[in-house]
């Protein structure tokens, strides 16, 4: 699968051990920044890199990653197309692909640790959309809300 990557400097540290961890297994991977550590650069310009390249098709999911990933969730949510949730709980992580066809996993880097982001990361690429029934109803209505 195709991923694109991006984060802030308190995500960065975070995004070169899963993006390493992905390249393991077989992921090809969109690195849209930082591309060094910056103290002072800002999650908006990553949260769209990496929302842009997922709705253009650059890239099939995307993995976002700030201090928390709630400023990178809401920034990259503003991108039409964009389906970004906050996840540091397996289920969620799952679920959200599932139920709701979430295209962009953001995470905290000051909140989990690598092992778990590997797990969510797991778990967030092998989860498939349902697609049918009462998941593409609600799909539906939340496109519509962004027409």
């Amino acid at each position: 699968m195709k991923i694109v990557i991006g984060a802030d400097h308190a995500g960065f540290e975070l995004k070169e051990i899963i993006k390493r961890e992905l390249e393991r297994n077989a992921h090809t991977v969109l690195d849209v920044g930082a591309h060094d550590y910056d103290r002072v650069d800002d999650y908006p310009d990553f949260a769209a890199a990496v929302g842009r390249a997922v709705v253009d098709g650059r890239g099939e999911r995307g993995i976002l990653i700030c201090g928390s990933g709630v400023g990178a969730s809401i920034a990259a949510n503003k991108i039409k197309g964009v389906r970004a949730c906050l996840c540091h709980d397996i289920y969620s992580a799952t679920q959200g692909v599932e139920h709701d066809d979430m295209n962009i996993l953001c995470l905290g880097g000051l909140i989990i640790g690598r092992e778990l982001a590997n797990k969510l990361v797991t778990g967030f690429l092998q989860a498939q959309f349902i697609g049918s029934g009462r998941f593409r109803r609600r799909l539906d209505k939340v496109l519509a809300l962004e027409a």
